[in-house]
């Protein structure tokens, strides 16, 4: 049997106020022009735009939805309402779902993968520093909402300035939940690594550098970003979380550090994760390929 065309494919963004996409090649327009190139109708259309009419697509891919953290409870209706149409998304709807709060973290730390996870503080509650001395072990701690992205309200603290710290902490709990990790020296003195997934397989990586005496790797702080080959063992570990947590996904970034010469895991990115697509001559014919393969129907899908 022949592949259906997609009628009309959506490229799910976001409405930028340059708060994410600082500096950034956009990406929305490369998947535009591989979309064009595979001869497929489509169109860029914002998330949080009340004009769009979703039922006209046959298809949805998120790309760029990079506010959702910043209007999650809009973000939640959203889903809830394209889950009502029953159009195709990649990735899925419940992946999504899943992958925006990163209490997700602690799932795939208690079946046995070596996780920088960390410590949910609730909203509305009062930090605690003796519970946060037990149970992280680290005289350093990073503390981020549960549910965030560029780095947004997150604090290094180091424990005995806590006095400094403690009232703006208790500050932000009254709107959301946030969580404790340790502060990863690694991150610092070496970076953080990512590696990119186009239907399970991986295709690329980088190396995120922060900026001197900032422990930020995002590039509008200051950092830096290099194409690298990923040593067996840590491709390996990826590709397991990948075979594990994220199967049957168009796309994933896997983000860690080495410590010890173990790869831990610090985000698995399934939602709206920067491809860095135009660093590496591989990026865009893998993603390509991939998308060939999702909506035409060519080339044999992971299980």
């Amino acid at each position: 049997m022949t592949p259906q065309m997609p009628r009309h494919v959506a490229i799910v963004s976001y409405f930028s106020i340059g708060a994410y996409d600082t500096e950034t090649v956009d990406e929305d327009k490369i998947l535009s022009d591989v979309l064009t190139e595979l001869g497929i109708s489509h169109e860029v259309v914002i998330w949080s735009d009340p004009d769009v009419e979703w039922e006209n697509f046959s298809t949805l891919l998120i790309k760029s939805v990079w506010d959702y953290f910043d209007y999650y409870p809009e973000f939640l209706d959203w889903i809830e309402k394209m889950k009502t149409l029953n159009i195709p998304v990649w990735n899925s709807l419940d992946t999504i779902l899943w992958n925006s709060s990163k209490e997700y973290l602690l799932e795939i730390e208690e079946k046995g993968f070596p996780v920088i996870s960390g410590l949910i503080l609730e909203a509305e509650s009062k930090p605690d520093l003796n519970l946060i001395r037990e149970k992280i072990k680290s005289d350093t701690i990073v503390v981020k909402p549960l549910v965030s992205g560029g780095a947004k309200n997150t604090l290094k603290i180091q424990l005995s300035e806590w006095d400094n710290y403690s009232q703006k902490l208790e500050d932000l709990l009254q709107e959301e939940d946030f969580l404790v990790q340790p502060y990863v020296s690694e991150v610092a003195e070496v970076g953080e690594y990512s590696l990119l997934f186009f239907n399970g397989k991986f295709s690329h990586a980088v190396l995120k550098t922060p900026a001197k005496s900032d422990f930020r790797v995002q590039h509008y702080f200051g950092g830096t970003i290099q194409v690298i080959d990923p040593k067996p063992e840590m491709l390996e570990s990826c590709q397991k979380l990948m075979n594990t947590f994220a199967p049957n996904t168009l796309y994933g970034r896997v983000d860690g550090v080495e410590i010890e010469g173990v790869f831990h895991l610090m985000e698995l990115e399934l939602i709206e994760p920067y491809l860095f697509l135009a660093l590496t001559e591989d990026a865009i014919p893998n993603y390509k390929e991939a998308l060939k393969e999702r909506l035409l129907g060519f080339g044999a899908l992971p299980e």
